[in-house]
């Protein structure tokens, strides 16, 4: 086998196919009802070679762990114990500090998600004003395809990992999610509030192609 293998099995899937599942860093192999897994290891085995050059082209997995760089805002932040303030965490500038050891990479992830939420309203709250739009929720998630989505209620959803992008890269998907709420399509319109909204659109756009696999391989 080319790699580590998931096996899944789907009653809508026509076919067996297979994909690699960036944050696992797998090979995720889909059989449909009636395919054994013999159709699976054959389509594998013809595909092994695109295989081996997408899992050694991921980017290295980031572990929540003691002296791990942890990007916050695009910029590089070690995480460190300490025994002050035991039982809890925070930032300083180039570390995210933790009181105490115990569950270091679950401490981690709430400090990034409570920065995340603490960003993007802020993001939120002042684009929407541009707009004369208020939203009607905001929603972290932990995606793996969209980093951010309007749904038709006005409620807004995004990827708490977008906190460990450059802070312009987080402008732009807030933006074009807050633009939804005045033109629920990708319009000449919709495109014309995003770019009333922010400058980075195409720069962003470039920097989450290159480097948004790599959010997902964090923690």
């Amino acid at each position: 086998m080319p790699g580590p293998v998931q096996w899944r099995r789907s009653a809508r899937a026509r076919r067996v196919s297979l994909r690699i599942d960036i944050r696992s860093g797998s090979v995720v192999v889909t059989l449909p009802p009636r395919a054994g897994r013999p159709a699976g290891v054959a389509l594998l085995k013809t595909h092994a070679a695109w295989v081996r050059e997408r899992l050694a082209a991921l980017a290295p997995p980031v572990a929540f762990v003691p002296g791990a760089e942890v990007a916050v805002g695009g910029v590089a932040h070690v995480v460190r114990v300490t025994g002050a303030r035991i039982g809890e965490a925070w930032l300083e500038p180039g570390a995210i500090l933790l009181g105490g050891d115990g569950d270091v990479a679950g401490r981690v992830a709430a400090l990034l998600r409570e920065e995340a939420r603490e960003r993007i309203t802020g993001l939120v709250a002042r684009h929407a004003a541009v707009l004369g739009h208020a939203a009607r929720g905001v929603r972290l998630k932990d995606t793996r395809s969209r980093w951010g989505s309007c749904a038709p209620d006005g409620t807004l959803a995004f990827s708490w990992r977008l906190v460990m992008a450059p802070g312009w890269v987080l402008d732009y998907v807030v933006a074009h999610e807050v633009a939804h709420l005045g033109a629920m399509n990708h319009s000449p319109t919709f495109w014309a509030l995003v770019e009333r909204l922010t400058p980075h659109r195409h720069a962003a756009v470039a920097w989450l192609k290159e480097n948004g696999p790599g959010l997902l391989r964090a923690g």
